[in-house]
């Protein structure tokens, strides 16, 4: 059953949802919390879709929140659907002009009461989710470092922001990676020396995944890239050879330990309603997550825009201190020219002086001699 409602409130819209149960023959909700879903309206089908399908197994109410700030009349637009082969109820939401700046204000009065509150931002997600109007309303907050339109993501944001039940799918991704290469420790126990992650360029599982080896095993790792898709290999060097797991086609994995035979696992890319659907399957904080973050950020040294600013601050330092040697330069060359002529000019000035001295001791020696001849 699907309801359009236009220029509405948040109390018709909950009306809207009890008729539409009603009518559909089952009053009793039977929903374990509530989705709430940010996105815009260009990937909002796909977004509701996989909220849906991971509402199969974790039956919600799935609340789809397209928000579209600007200059005209603030208004809500929503459409209901209950049943049409959804496990819960969906409802997607229009909020124009001023309303889309406080949109809790719509969310808050159609959450479930007594259930956890899950936001997922498919499209990238803010810096610091529980610090968003409507990331506050959350238990959990899902966001997709992958998705992001930013040419790369600011982790030291991500740590600096970092609350208890954040989470990333970046993250949500690695969890087999994680349990095989744990499993695989467990039963081959071993010193490790160090690591090697490779992935996709640009791919941000894989700079989690080397955070993780780092903060869990104290060895150096060493990232790669290769062609994809996503994370291909990740090895773990030990005295008796190198513990690989290797994925170069996104399906099938090989895993090899020293001294038995490789063998093929499972290891295909999961789709985004898997991955939410992990997600919704444990709200307690993941302080996994939050070590791996902070190492990460220890990775990557200094912030990019610290980085720029300290290049800027050394090569103005640089100038100065050049400029300030040309000036010294300048000036000793300019008082050596006077010294020079105060130096060719004070013998001139002297050679008179002596010449005369000269003279006239002569000229009394000469005197000298000629009363001694008288005598």
């Amino acid at each position: 059953m699907i309801i359009d409602l236009t220029d509405t409130t948040s109390s018709e819209i909950a009306s809207a949802l009890l008729k539409a149960r009603r009518n559909a023959g089952s009053p009793a909700m039977g929903m374990v919390g509530t989705i709430v879903v940010v996105v815009d309206e260009a990937s909002h089908h796909d977004a509701m879709k996989a909220a849906n399908e991971a509402g199969r197994e974790h039956p919600s109410r799935v609340l789809v929140a397209i928000l579209r700030p600007g200059r005209g009349a603030s208004g809500l637009d929503a459409e209901v659907r209950v049943g049409e082969g959804i496990p819960g109820e969906a409802v997607l939401l229009r909020l124009h002009g001023e309303l889309a700046k406080v949109p809790e204000s719509v969310i808050t009065p159609l959450l479930l009461p007594d259930s956890p509150v899950i936001v997922w931002w498919p499209g990238g997600g803010p810096k610091a989710p529980a610090e968003d109007p409507l990331g506050r309303l959350g238990r959990r907050r899902v966001t997709d470092a992958a998705a992001t339109r930013r040419a790369s993501i600011d982790y030291t944001a991500r740590a600096e922001g970092y609350a208890p039940g954040d989470t990333d799918f970046a993250w949500t991704r690695l969890t087999p990676w994680r349990a095989l290469m744990a499993a695989a420790l467990d039963q081959y126990p071993t010193k490790v020396t160090g690591a090697e992650v490779s992935a996709a360029r640009g791919n941000p599982s894989a700079d989690l995944m080397a955070a993780w080896l780092q903060s869990r095993l104290k060895v150096p790792v060493e990232q790669k890239n290769s062609r994809g898709p996503g994370v291909t290999a990740v090895r773990l060097f030990t005295p008796s050879g190198p513990i690989a797991l290797t994925r170069p086609d996104g399906a099938v994995a090989t895993f090899s330990v020293p001294g038995q035979p490789d063998r093929p696992v499972a290891l295909k890319r999961r789709t985004t309603s898997e991955l939410l659907s992990e997600e919704l399957r444990r709200l307690d904080p993941d302080d996994v997550y939050a070590k791996t973050l902070a190492t990460l950020v220890e990775r990557n040294g200094l912030p990019e825009d610290a980085k720029k600013v300290g290049e800027t601050a050394r090569k103005s330092t640089a100038a100065k201190v050049t400029a300030a040697g040309k000036k010294v330069a300048s000036a000793a060359e300019t008082k050596a020219p006077e010294t020079k002529s105060a130096a060719k000019k004070a013998p001139a000035k002297k050679a008179p002086a002596g010449k005369a001295v000269a003279k006239k001791t002569a000229a009394k020696k000469v005197a000298g001699g000629k009363k001694a001849a008288k005598r």
